[in-house]
């Protein structure tokens, strides 16, 4: 129950961001609700004067004034709705930007550790269950509380016996929700997380729908989907059997408490304790309190699922990205290329280090190349240059600087990274190419793309620079795509570069003519190749060889290719018709 209090007060804390706003609708709600409550008032004084008096002139009066009543209550209740949904929004819009924001800060260890759709489903699903709570889940229950305390109050002061006897039933509503709260909070916890479940295997599918047709994994997929989804729809009824069930038992007592009044107000009027108008009022004024009681299990259920996806949601807006700025981090200039690993260490597991006690060297301008089987650590090594991740023991310095003392913003500006998995945005061709770089010019992205040797094919395009990609980039080649990033790493111009295993999965014509284009893009720069193709770094000032996260040769290929081990193994497979 702690938890849930913190929740909701965590809420309704951004809710009441708008002020005015929440003034003038609560100022609207409770006048709406004090002219609601004269009119079963006013019903009862038209009987007993009818009765009394037998003019029922007086009828029409009465009948103006609760039509006057009724105009008024229709404005302040659009006024009441319509500032709900505004508060709702801004609500929700806080949320989204502030659940985007703080994802793209998180760094690659959190996302390596939280699947895609379910991070999708909080943005989306979540935020809109708490959208929908503060739009009717705050109103509703103010109303809700407004109204039994001002029904009771005007019951209690007609009749005071009456009054009581209609209280009989709100201890055990009040218990009754209790419970089901519990019930429903564990119950939506179950179904907001199975839904994340879903929205990441739907993302994974369409993701990866094209390996699926090739497997004909069709059937298999679709009933791994029906597996989730069965879930999702048995708890969803199950809540709302339980939503359902409240209702009617609700409904039940106070039908029950109406014949009840109804049998001892008889006996009041028998008795002039009571009038008959009175006793009327009193059923119409229980007509009142029941809509909210009725209402009270929706309420119940949005302030299930508020606590269930607020607690998802405010989990990722509390995360603390192990990698980030220091209290007194400085922007670093531009750079010279002086890159030093001290002794460095890193695993993605305190129990488990991918890389152990590496230390090398690379002058500005030099290209060091690292080569090793899978698992070596080659990709691991050259991530914690941008501080993708931070190493657990020993330091990285950029021009005799701790990387840790600098903004994540500024040095990541100094680095380039082009990778094997090129991802390529749903955009132009000239937008992806400057992506990072908005304010750059067309020229400037064409003098990249030219470098990259992507501009003739670019040209051929019937919309040029403007051309829109498919999804993914999925109407470019594997070589276009790899260009493509070149001139986009080539347009931030860093004087660091890094190119991870860039040729491994395409053609020779192709790796050739990539080969021709990081040949330019690697001039007068700091560049780590990742490779196990030799001919792509026979020249490289430094060549290290890592297996099982350590360093095990070192040297130049004049160095490596005259001793024995992996370097030189590699060698003799990949060149079998030259001699060593």
């Amino acid at each position: 129950m702690a938890m849930q209090t913190l929740i909701i007060k965590r809420i309704a804390k951004i809710a009441f961001k708008s002020p005015i706003q929440i003034v003038t609708l609560y100022a609207s709600l409770i006048s709406n609700n004090a002219l609601n409550l004269m009119i079963p008032w006013l019903l009862g004084v038209v009987i007993d004067s009818v009765l009394s008096s037998g003019n029922t002139r007086q009828i029409f009066f009465y009948s103006f004034i609760i039509i006057a009543i009724s105009i008024l209550r229709g404005g302040f209740a659009y006024v009441q709705t319509f500032l709900g949904e505004y508060i709702a929004q801004k609500t929700a819009y806080h949320l989204r930007n502030s659940l985007y924001a703080k994802l793209q800060i998180l760094s690659f260890a959190f996302h390596d550790q939280n699947k895609t759709g379910d991070l999708m489903s909080r943005c989306t699903a979540d935020v809109e269950a708490i959208r929908m709570f503060v739009q009717t889940g705050f109103l509703r229950a103010g109303q809700t509380i407004l109204m039994l305390i001002g029904t009771y109050c005007i019951l209690l002061i007609t009749n005071w016996r009456l009054g009581l006897l209609t209280m009989i039933v709100l201890p055990i509503v009040v218990a009754r929700s209790t419970i089901v709260n519990l019930r429903m909070r564990k119950l939506w916890t179950f179904i907001q997380e199975s839904t994340g479940l879903m929205t990441a295997v739907l993302q994974e599918n369409l993701s990866g729908i094209r390996v699926v047709k090739a497997f004909g994994a069709e059937t298999f997929e679709r009933k791994k989907f029906e597996k989730i989804t069965n879930l999702v729809r048995t708890s969803s009824i199950a809540a709302s059997r339980i939503q359902s069930s409240n209702t009617v038992f609700n409904i039940f007592l106070f039908s029950a408490t109406t014949g009840l009044i109804l049998w001892y107000g008889s006996q009041e009027i028998s008795q002039q304790r009571l009038s008959q108008g009175e006793l009327a009022s009193f059923i119409f004024y229980l007509g009142l309190v029941q809509m909210p009681i009725r209402m009270s299990g929706w309420i119940l259920n949005s302030f299930s699922r508020a606590t269930s996806a607020g607690q998802r949601v405010f989990l990722i807006l509390d995360t603390l990205p192990p990698v980030m700025d220091s209290p007194n981090a400085s922007k670093i200039s531009k750079i010279k290329g002086d890159v030093k690993l001290n002794n460095i260490s890193f695993g993605y597991t305190e129990s488990n280090n991918v890389l152990s006690n590496i230390s090398l060297e690379a002058k500005p301008g030099e290209k060091i190349a690292l080569l090793g089987g899978p698992g070596s650590g080659k990709t691991s090594l050259v991530h914690l240059l941008p501080r993708f991740y931070d190493v657990t023991e020993g330091s990285i310095e950029i021009d005799r600087v701790n990387i840790k003392s600098v903004t994540l913003e500024s040095l990541r500006e100094n680095i380039g990274l082009v990778m094997q998995d090129v991802f390529i945005f749903s955009a132009s061709i000239a937008e992806n190419i400057s992506y990072g770089i908005p304010n750059a010019s067309i020229q400037e992205i064409r003098n990249a793309s030219i470098t990259a040797q992507l501009d003739k094919f670019i040209n051929s395009l019937p919309n040029g620079y403007q051309t829109e990609i498919g999804e993914r980039g999925i109407t470019l080649s594997g070589g276009q795509r790899q260009r493509l990033s070149i001139a986009r790493t080539l347009l931030l111009n860093p004087p660091i570069l890094i190119l991870d295993d860039t040729t491994s999965s395409v053609d020779a014509a192709t790796e050739n003519l990539l080969q021709n284009a990081l040949e330019k893009v690697m001039q007068n720069r700091t560049v780590f190749i990742i490779t196990n193709r030799l001919n792509s770094i026979l020249e490289a000032d430094k060549i290290f060889v890592l297996s099982k996260g350590s360093i095990v040769q070192k040297g130049t290929h004049k160095d490596l290719i005259s001793q024995q081990g992996i370097y030189r193994d590699m060698y003799q497979i990949q060149f079998l018709d030259r001699e060593i």
